[in-house]
């Protein structure tokens, strides 16, 4: 292991996540969700942050606020984050990624004597968790260009309020959010530290892990239909229970995934009439699969489709599937998930490579064609989207100092690939 640069001070990042803690939480946790006076708090708290440091700051078409420190070289090291949670949300989720930003941002500025040889850029992507619309990767999927506009135009939030309405109110058209593709321009690899949010690096007792990829997702609704009859007078074996048909995919999904891995989830279930007295003639449940790779994602789809479709003749009743989201599973770039690993090892003294579950901004930057990976550090309880969300310090200082290290390796990597270009 080798110790950190004497100008990088891990403290200062954990010192200020409990500054943006008092700030913008309260007893449920951090309020910092996106478009809401507390967010735009958030980020005017972030701004003075950074202005110790030479850089220019601004505000995309998509809402995603931009901070660079230029370098001798116009060829971009991205580092990215989002300021915003959910309601009640954790104190680490999305603002880890930024502080730890800023941190490197000093560190390099100090260290480089103003002068790093390729430019820094932070990013604070605007709603990546989606908490008020429903969208998540709103800023992200924007920069991309797989923002769905039409879809977006029709999005709510509980209080009827069109999404195009509240961006209005920060200065941001929807119609052309996607003109934030424009901030890719130079962009040369892109890093994002994040709390693991689940319990692999905890059960594994290590504190840093390199992410190989963001899953793949399948989401769905099926759709049971039976026969509504008196509960009382219909006997079990003439039944056409809607219910039952969906019930068996319960257990069903566990057999798939002992098969293909990843992980498949029924989250809700809606039945019709939905009375004590009567049998369910419908029944809508949700699922959602996920797994890093495309094939078995595929089959794992497969397997479960057929499986309705069993349980549905055996109960005598019909069955249809509705696609409600898909995305294709997001491999990061091999070689800065190396870095990753090896800037871990040379923190930690060990290291493991795990995919992400849930979505991050840094799928939507690697469907974008830049060279993406992300480090994850452990949860404590593995739980995260809850005001109990946390992260031993000891582990937040070895996450700053990590991925510090990586940045380091990768500023090294930009400036080799360049000058073999140049070369060329």
């Amino acid at each position: 292991m080798k110790a950190p640069s004497r100008f990088l001070h891990p403290q200062r990042t954990i010192d200020d996540l409990k500054e943006l803690r008092e700030l913008t939480g309260d007893d449920d946790g951090a309020q910092r969700v996106a478009f809401t006076p507390t967010w735009a708090k958030a980020r005017k708290w972030l701004i003075e942050k950074t202005a110790e440091l030479p850089v220019e700051s601004h505000t995309d078409a998509a809402g995603n606020l931009w901070f660079t420190l230029p370098g001798a070289s116009e060829k971009c090291l991205l580092i990215g984050g989002h300021i915003d949670s959910v309601p009640n949300g954790g104190w680490l989720d999305g603002c880890l990624n930024l502080m730890a930003g800023v941190e490197i941002m000093r560190r390099i500025h100090t260290e480089y004597e103003g002068k790093p040889p390729v430019t820094i850029r932070l990013v604070d992507w605007a709603d990546e968790e989606g908490a008020r619309f429903g969208k998540s990767l709103f800023g992200s999927s924007a920069f991309s260009g797989h923002l769905n506009l039409e879809e977006a135009r029709l999005l709510k939030d509980r209080d009827g309020i069109p999404l195009p309405t509240a961006l209005a109110e920060f200065g941001i058209d929807l119609e052309t959010v996607k003109q934030a593709g424009n901030e890719a321009k130079n962009a040369a690899a892109y890093l994002e530290l994040h709390i693991e949010q689940g319990p692999v690096l905890l059960d594994l007792g290590l504190p840093l892990g390199a992410v190989l990829g963001t899953c793949g997702v399948e989401r769905h609704a099926i759709h049971f239909h039976g026969q509504a009859a008196h509960s009382g007078s219909t006997p079990m074996n003439r039944r056409r229970d809607a219910f039952l048909a969906a019930a068996k995919m319960a257990t069903e999904i566990y057999h798939i995934t002992e098969r293909y891995g990843g992980v498949c989830t029924i989250g809700s279930c809606v039945t019709e009439p939905g009375i004590v007295t009567s049998v369910v003639e419908d029944c809508t449940i949700s699922l959602d699969q996920r797994h890093l790779d495309a094939s078995s994602l595929a089959a794992m789809l497969m397997k479960a489709k057929s499986a309705s479709e069993r349980f549905a003749q055996e109960g005598n009743v019909s069955v249809s599937w509705e696609r409600i989201w898909e995305i294709e599973p997001v491999i990061f770039n091999r070689t800065l998930v190396e870095f990753c690993d090896a800037a871990i090892l040379e923190t930690c003294g060990v290291s493991h490579s795990l995919p992400s579950g849930p979505l991050h901004d840094a799928a939507e930057v690697s469907r974008a064609g830049i060279p993406t990976v992300m480090m994850f550090v452990q949860s404590l309880h593995g739980i995260s989207h809850n005001k109990i969300e946390d992260t031993l310090e000891e582990h937040l200082g070895l996450c700053v100092e990590a991925f510090d290290r990586l940045a380091e390796k990768t500023m090294e990597w930009i400036v080799k690939r360049e000058r073999g270009s140049a070369g060329c």
